[in-house]
């Protein structure tokens, strides 16, 4: 039977959630409130290590309308927060991490205390008068001297190392030895922050033995998971809702002490309890990302061949370890050869104690520090070889025809074109023109950058506790209900925050249905109502969210067209869905709509003899391998070498996700990703002093990129399915944050080249420009 009905998928059609979105009718957890609701404020350490000797509560507790204030040992918990990755035979450190710190604080803005009262501001000006005496402890920020032997986070380990872990294959000795050009780097990727429009919040309920939280998650179902551990109540009397969630970008993806805090909270209190961060609070205490130095070696014959590519990572982790904290360069590792037949390749990874906020997946979450190293040492080599970079990338591109291809580290990339993305690219945009036309006195370059990506974060026996170490399979699940009259509700495991991902699963149902996708209503973030579900991250929303909402949708069809066949007095292999109904081969007049159908499948003796009544499927789907999208993006920038800034003139990008759905939503998606990183490779740092002070604690100094930083995007596909699920998706999310940093740093290089500036790492600001330009010249 053919599938293709209305052509629904591959159409730019509007989103279906914008209305609501952009005319204030959506309910954010600010909006939310309940009958007896009281507020919360933290009190948070200002020492970046310290014992706490004291703490006093009393003019807390006396303060006008406050109903109680909580320490650490008051929260009588299961267990510290958790971290959920523990590859086999790697010893990982993980000092305990309590919601409230007990007995010492190892990074600004641990959580001390909370303070609980009926109104929203008072609690705050509550929480100035808890009194806490911490006495100093010795304080580290800078990763290397942590892990060179600097003074310790956490005395009782010995040891600022929190594991090793290595990934390789191939020859390495014998790579390099048959290198007739090695080039070594360091390379800095600095730590970053979420900055999700929307601050996290949670809203805690528990009544009557059992608990709802609402909370700004990406998870909602690890969060009822861990909820009821850390309660010690059973996972059915646990309710976790994500309402509408203001993007996360990865920091939303984490269980926080201050959800499980809050939810200890209302059982004790017997109210509903709720706590909005600041931005400033958001900054100091929602996770952060990247923060690592790669000591990065590649080696190639003269003529351009790479042998072999090794890197040593150390990964600032901050203080503690939070769900998937170690977990986030290993993602990095195994990309780490990008789109290049390296046939030695061994990444070795170091997890690194700092007194600083934890770091954990942000924006890419791995891959991009991953990409930025690969494709920054293959325009290194190239100078180093006198050749052309895009001629050394062509040299070393994994074949079209090697696909399903598998790398040295024993990955199998599912599908790939590399020099067509890259022809593509080239035929998109004249960087050369753009570059030739560069102001009296100003410098211009041209970067690209050729990518590959690890997404669909899924196959249980590659994640899982045998394999790579999470303590839990990433399956999807979903389930479709048609309605009698012809409505069709999905509800989907997976937790959008912004993606477009309602208006991307009706066009899939629509598609197979023969229905209207504004007729699909998607139903997800409540674990009250929905499947099972493991999330939003990793680009794993469509490939494998979506994956499990289209063989929902296949049973479903299945079943109408027995029903059609009954009703028709037709053969079921004779029934195709043409022109929205499901109609017998050479008769398409003779046909039903898929509300005719659903209108049959409620009323039993329309039904052939055994047929359950009703419409309504559901599937769970843990495919066999990820999927790898890719592409190819450059840029031309200029650079004043009076002030050291840096514009982005020109950016072109080609990106491979498989099928297009829905073209809108992936441009968008593309867009907001190339800003991520434009923002970090010019302008986004966090940013720590000696003493472990954060100095970018606000959006006055922490620089988020503006309109008008950023230049129009010239954008295009090309279209490579994936053989791993039945869409032949593989995710765009996060592909412009992986692509486009190096492809700024090595415009950058090539600006300054003529000036003597060899190697530059992020954030290029204008000091940190302006320095390399009169280091070169001196």
């Amino acid at each position: 039977m053919s599938a293709v009905a209305e052509p629904w998928v591959g159409q730019p059609l509007k989103r279906k959630e914008d209305p609501r979105l952009i005319m204030g009718r959506a309910r954010y957890i600010d909006d939310i409130n309940v009958t007896g609701q009281l507020w919360a404020s933290f009190v948070r350490s200002p020492e970046a290590h310290a014992k706490i000797t004291s703490i006093d509560t009393t003019e807390a507790k006396a303060f006008g309308g406050v109903h109680a204030v909580f320490t650490g040992n008051d929260l009588d918990l299961e267990a510290p927060l958790p971290m959920a990755w523990v590859p086999p035979g790697v010893e990982v450190k993980n000092p305990p991490h309590w919601a409230l710190a007990k007995d010492e604080v190892h990074h600004v803005g641990d959580p001390v205390a909370l303070v609980i009262g009926s109104d929203r501001y008072a609690v705050v000006d509550a929480a100035q008068q808890v009194y806490v005496e911490y006495e100093p402890l010795p304080v580290v920020v800078d990763l290397e001297q942590a892990y060179e032997g600097g003074d310790l986070v956490h005395a009782d380990l010995g040891t600022n190392q929190c594991h090793e872990w290595s990934l390789g294959g191939g020859d390495l000795e014998a790579g390099f030895a048959a290198a007739e050009v090695v080039v070594e780097r360091r390379i800095v990727n600095h730590r970053t922050a979420g900055a999700a429009i929307e601050p996290r919040g949670v809203l805690a309920d528990y009544r009557a033995g059992s608990l709802t939280l609402t909370s700004s998650t990406q998870v909602p179902h690890f969060l009822r998971l861990f909820l009821a551990l850390q309660l010690g109540i059973s996972e059915d009397r646990v309710r976790a809702i994500a309402p509408e969630v203001g993007g996360g970008f990865g920091s939303k993806l984490q269980i926080y002490g201050e959800e499980i805090a809050l939810a200890w909270a209302s059982r004790k209190l017997e109210r509903p309890v709720k706590w909005v961060e600041s931005r400033s609070e958001g900054m100091l205490a929602t996770h952060h990302g990247r923060d690592q130095i790669a000591y990065a070696k590649i080696g190639a014959t003269r003529d351009g061949k790479i042998t072999a590519y090794h890197t040593k990572i150390l990964q600032d982790l901050g203080a503690y370890l939070m769900l998937l904290t170690p977990t986030i360069p290993s993602l990095g590792a195994f990309v780490m050869s990008g789109v290049y037949d390296i046939p030695a390749v061994q990444t070795d990874i170091i997890g690194v104690f700092t007194n600083k906020m934890p770091t954990d997946a942000i924006r890419g979450a791995g891959r991009p520090e991953a990409t930025h190293q690969i494709e920054l040492m293959i325009d290194q080599l190239a100078d180093e070889l006198g050749m052309d970079r895009l001629e050394l990338r062509r040299k070393n591109f994994m074949a079209p025809e090697s696909f399903p291809h598998e790398t040295a580290l024993g990955i199998v990339y599912d599908s790939g074109d590399y020099p067509k993305a890259l022809d593509t690219l080239l035929e998109l945009a004249d960087l050369e023109a753009v570059k030739a036309q560069a102001a009296p006195g100003k410098l211009r370059g041209i970067g690209y950058s050729t990518y590959t990506e690890i997404c669909g974060l899924a196959p249980s026996r590659v994640t899982g506790p045998s394999g790579f170490g999470l303590q839990t399979g990433l399956w999807e699940s979903a389930l479709v209900r048609v309605h009698i009259t012809g409505a069709v509700t999905v509800y989907t495991g997976t937790s959008p925050h912004g993606q477009g991902l309602e208006t991307t699963m009706a066009q899939i149902v629509a598609q197979r249905l023969g229905c209207d996708p504004q007729n699909v209503e998607v139903i997800h973030g409540d674990t009250g109502t929905g499947p099972q579900g493991l999330g939003t991250y990793g680009s794993r929303s469509t490939a494998v969210g979506g994956e499990s909402v289209a063989r929902a949708t296949a049973k479903i069809v299945d079943k109408a067209r027995q029903i059609v066949a009954h009703q028709l007095e037709a053969a079921v292999d004779d029934i195709e869905l043409i022109d929205g109904k499901f109609a017998v081969k050479g008769s398409p007049d003779k046909g039903m709509t898929i509300g005719e159908i659903s209108g049959a499948a409620y009323i039993p003796e329309n039904l052939p003899d055994g047929m359950e009544p009703g419409l309504e499927e559901q599937a769970f789907y843990d495919p066999e391998n990820f999927v790898f999208p890719f592409g190819a993006h450059g840029c031309v920038v200029e650079v004043d070498p009076d002030t050291g800034n840096v514009d982005v003139i020109k950016y072109a990008a080609v990106d491979d996700c498989g099928p297009a759905i829905n073209p809108k939503i992936i441009d968008g998606q593309v867009h907001g990703g190339i800003v991520h990183a434009i923002g970090q490779a010019l302008f986004e740092r966090i940013h720590y002093n000696e003493d472990g002070q954060l100095v970018t604690g606000n959006f006055a100094d922490y620089a988020l990129p503006s309109a008008a930083d950023v230049p129009s995007f010239d954008l295009d596909r090309t279209e490579t399915p994936s053989p791993v699920n039945s869409l032949g998706v593989k995710g765009i999310g996060e592909a412009g944050t992986i692509a486009a940093s190096p492809a700024i740093t090595n415009a950058v290089l090539d600006a300054l080249r003529p000036l003597g500036v060899t190697f530059i790492n992020m954030p290029l600001g204008p000091q940190r420009v302006w320095e390399a330009i009169q280091e070169a010249k001196a």
